[in-house]
């Protein structure tokens, strides 16, 4: 049991729900935010037709790679500090209070906008499903607000709820994809599997620019498909948050870093393996992830399982996503509790369900966040072209901007890891996992930030949003340390608290 002494215990009375879920709902409440059905179907056509072609499963394999090492020192972290703040609290330990409320207010914003990125990706399947089969055109935006209200109305409720909705959607698109994996490997003509997608060394060759039939296909940049890769694992990191509602946190929170990190991995790299090589030839594949990505999955599904597995995929990206967008709703809610519970946020968003003991008041606050970000989109670009405004506007966009958010953060946090074993833990500091593994994780993640910056117009990121991206992300990073500055002086009581609550029962 880690020694938590030194650190002041939350003895208020808006208490999450102990010991509500295990080993396996830590599991279910993380791996879904990874959304493995909507990471493929939503990321690797893109990756592809604008990054690094038949590559892509080469930049999963490398992610795999990093991410292990990264979460090596942040799993050493969560078993000394249980805690619901996650990075905010974890980077306040490490490096002070105003880079912890920093972190906190980037989590809080990366969250809030990645749940609105998962609505536009939730709104393109089902506008294209419902157009298919019923011959109805319903705007996005209705079907955006629809997602949000539903994830809303479920987290307000028991969180063991939520994990089983999102188990149960986990369980049917793992085994969706299983499905499409041995159908695509075991087909034996019309695919074109080759080792040298597996070639790391190869992840940064760009896609040339060239014409497949009637698509015009762009020069790429393989940075694109690096940088999807590990967009495709955002939500296994937010495991920490759920320390206060887990059984036995300490064990059960690195445990579940670890299996997610790994087991997404090795599934990532298969499946995209499988997708790049399911056609004929490269050029077919790159043709079908620029002309028709929403079919890039569904069309071999068809093909080689038959009518009712491509049906089948149809409907569970749209359940998927779905998940997914919930799945961060659920962090953004409790990242925004923790801080109105140290006082940083107006402290009625602390307040916690007395039935059900889920943050009901900042689920709500975060759910009227998200509709006005989606809103937003909707008011400024339209709603009449879900592929343009939802799909490469809504989901690529602001997943490109919570990405670039998550990705400062992780780098920050694995300085931080090394910097509070150093300073407060010496006797418990380990060569690899506290000092080596953090700093190779801080300096992979860094370059990526770098690459995303470097290369944000091949995104898309020249629009008046687009463009913006960089310094919007700076500007979030320098509000909560300058928020923290203030503090410090207007309110050092409100100070003293930033990212200091532990769990009392663990």
């Amino acid at each position: 049991m880690p020694d938590h002494s030194d650190l002041p215990h939350d003895t208020g009375s808006g208490q999450l729900q102990k010991g509500a879920v295990g080993l396996i709902g830590v599991l279910f409440l993380t791996v879904t935010g990874a959304a493995p059905l909507s990471a493929m179907l939503g990321n690797v056509p893109f990756a592809a037709g604008f990054g690094n072609g038949m590559y892509v499963p080469a930049a999963f394999l490398m992610a795999t790679i990093v991410l292990t090492i990264f979460s090596v020192g942040y799993a050493a972290m969560a078993g000394k500090v249980s805690t619901v703040g996650g990075f905010y609290a974890f980077i306040s330990l490490g490096l002070g209070r105003e880079a912890g409320l920093s972190a906190g207010i980037t989590s809080l914003a990366a969250y809030s906008v990645f749940e609105a990125s998962m609505t536009g990706l939730f709104a393109f399947f089902a506008n294209t499903f419902i157009a298919a089969h019923f011959g109805v055109d319903v705007p996005w935006l209705y079907l955006a607000l629809f997602a949000i209200v539903l994830s809303a109305a479920l987290s307000y409720l028991d969180v063991k709820l939520s994990a089983a909705v999102l188990g149960l959607a986990l369980l049917l698109e793992v085994l969706a994809l299983l499905v499409f994996d041995v159908a695509v490997a075991t087909a034996g003509t019309g695919t074109h599997f080759t080792l040298a997608s597996l070639n790391v060394f190869k992840v940064m060759t760009d896609v040339p620019a060239q014409q497949v039939g009637e698509v015009t296909i762009a020069a790429g940049a393989g940075a694109v498909g690096v940088f999807m890769a590990f967009w495709s694992w955002c939500g296994f990191e937010m495991a920490p948050n759920y320390a206060e509602e887990s059984i036995d946190p300490t064990r059960n929170v690195p445990r579940s870093l670890f299996y997610s990190v790994i087991g997404l991995g090795i599934f990532y790299t298969i499946t995209s393996w499988c997708a790049v090589s399911a056609f004929p030839s490269e050029g077919d594949m790159l043709a079908t992830a620029v002309g028709d990505s929403g079919n890039f999955f569904v069309a071999p599904m068809g093909q080689f399982v038959g009518p009712f597995g491509a049906s089948a995929m149809s409907v569970l990206i749209i359940t998927s996503a779905f998940a997914c967008g919930m799945a961060f709703h659920n962090t953004a809610a409790r990242y925004a509790y923790s801080l109105a519970r140290e006082g940083v946020l107006p402290s009625v968003l602390a307040r916690t369900h007395p039935r059900f003991k889920s943050p009901h008041v900042a689920s709500t606050v975060q759910a009227l966040l998200a509709a006005l970000i989606v809103g937003l989109f909707a008011y400024f670009a339209g709603t009449d072209d879900p592929k343009t405004q939802a799909y490469l506007g809504v989901y690529t966009l602001l997943a490109v901007m919570g990405t670039l958010l998550l990705l400062i953060l992780q780098a920050i946090v694995s300085l931080a890891i090394i910097v509070y074993f150093t300073r407060h833990h010496p006797g418990e500091r380990r060569l690899f996992s506290t000092v080596i593994a953090p700093a190779v994780a801080c300096v992979a993640q860094a370059m990526l930030v770098y690459l995303l910056v470097i290369k944000l117009d091949t995104f898309g990121g020249v629009g008046a949003f687009g463009s913006k991206i960089p310094q919007l992300a700076a500007a979030i990073v320098a509000l909560g340390f300058a928020w923290g500055v203030v503090l410090r002086v207007a309110a050092p009581a409100v100070h003293a608290r930033i990212g200091r609550f532990v769990s009392t029962d663990h």
